[in-house]
């Protein structure tokens, strides 16, 4: 195979999964422009061992290279033996089902505003979650991969992707709790606050938040990032 043959291949097969490729990426690191570094050196090294590409998943194997690229410089910037922590309490799941993975067709205005604010939530405790979990959820439940090209991509047996996806559920229901609780003390907060500014005597107008302190606090988690 010439060159010319060798990169037109390259791209037929490759390139059609760059978004997959940076989607992993960004949530591996957390950072856009650390996951475009991240995707640029793995499509060199993908390249580059292309002629040994002998299978039928392009898509596993190039996630596979992003992996491994990522936990390579992950690996130089700390210290031998740090991990990210892995446990949970199952006492503090009640079973409630996850937001944000069903379908919303048909869906009005209002219940849409309300899945969006589900989403947000969702993805906010996704960062949260220690990083072995957070992957295997990326692969399944963002990529839709097979349980079988996720164990392939993060080099571990099929039980523990299974066993570890069910942990990873439990966890985000959790932190998604959490985070759903943690908003609704916040607006009642400020509500209170508002309530107790506006009945305040002797000021001959309406007090206000905003204009006693600046801008009033924001719910928890108003920083989400949106999914590529």
């Amino acid at each position: 195979m010439n060159a010319a043959d060798r990169r037109r291949r390259f791209d037929d097969l490759v390139l059609p999964h760059l978004d997959a490729a940076y989607n992993l990426a960004r949530w591996l690191s957390g950072n856009p422009a650390e996951a475009d570094d991240v995707v640029q050196e793995a499509c060199l090294r993908a390249f580059c061992l292309f002629d040994g590409f002998r299978g039928d998943q392009p898509r596993a194997w190039l996630l596979a290279i992003v992996r491994n690229t990522w936990f390579t410089a992950w690996r130089k910037r700390h210290q031998p033996g740090q991990v990210d922590g892995a446990g949970y309490d199952d006492a503090h799941y009640d079973g409630t089902p996850l937001p944000g993975w069903q379908d919303g067709h048909g869906d009005g205005p209002e219940q849409w505003l309300l899945r969006a604010e589900e989403v947000r939530l969702l993805h906010l405790a996704l960062e949260q979650l220690p990083l072995a979990f957070r992957e295997v959820l990326v692969l399944r439940e963002l990529e839709d991969l097979p349980y079988r090209d996720i164990a392939t991509i993060a080099d571990i047996p099929l039980g523990t992707v299974m066993s570890r996806l069910a942990r990873a559920r439990k966890l985000l229901a959790v932190a998604v709790i959490a985070l759903r609780a943690q908003g609704t003390r916040t607006a009642s907060g400020n509500t209170s606050a508002a309530n107790t500014l506006s009945a305040a005597p002797g000021t001959g107008r309406t007090a206000t938040a905003t204009g006693m302190h600046g801008t009033p606090p924001q719910p928890a988690g108003e920083t989400g990032h949106e999914l590529h």
